[in-house]
């Protein structure tokens, strides 16, 4: 899978430190110039669906069942490669000082009908609810919590980075 960035947090000063990997899988799924997303109201920001990679699945199992625990997603198919954003975080417990995470993006269809979602606590707590946005619009959202939020999380700079990719290579050009 291409390598689409390697981002390190401005606070790392060297990754020579106590790390540990985690896996995560996330699904873009696009209709026209509307993308399904993810909108955290504690947040503030819109997130690509999808999350940790289960002990025992593959990446493409792992997408699905993010999928559709997180937005409801029925009839998960042509699911394709995208590309893979690491990144390197401050992590400063359980014994270590890193987190790698390795997000493993895949392009994909679904029902236009989306199904129940079964949340976390975390999740439901922190607002989460799947919501179709123009792409634009959602980069535009972004951009501006970045700008103004002090209370946005980290993600925020790996997601608009991928939304401004996918407006750049997957939206069809309209006359």
């Amino acid at each position: 899978m291409r390598l689409l960035k390697s981002s390190i947090h401005p606070s790392l000063n060297s990754l020579d430190q106590s790390s540990f990997l985690r896996l995560a899988a996330r699904g873009i799924i696009v209709k026209g110039e509307d993308i399904l997303m993810l909108y955290t109201q504690r947040y503030d920001d819109y997130t690509l669906p999808g999350g940790g990679i289960d002990e025992g699945e593959n990446q493409v199992e792992g997408l699905i069942r993010e999928l559709t625990e997180e937005t409801g997603a029925r009839n998960i198919c042509n699911v394709e490669a995208f590309g893979l954003y690491e990144e390197f975080r401050p992590w400063n417990r359980d014994g270590f000082d890193i987190m790698q995470m390795k997000s493993y993006c895949f392009t994909c269809e679904i029902d236009d009908e989306l199904g129940e979602t079964s949340l976390e606590d975390y999740e439901v707590k922190n607002g989460m609810k799947a919501v179709w946005i123009n792409v634009h619009d959602a980069i535009k959202h972004n951009l501006g919590t970045i700008r103004h939020s002090d209370k946005k999380g980290m993600s925020i700079e790996r997601e608009t980075f991928l939304l401004c990719l996918i407006r750049d290579e997957l939206l069809t050009v309209s006359e």
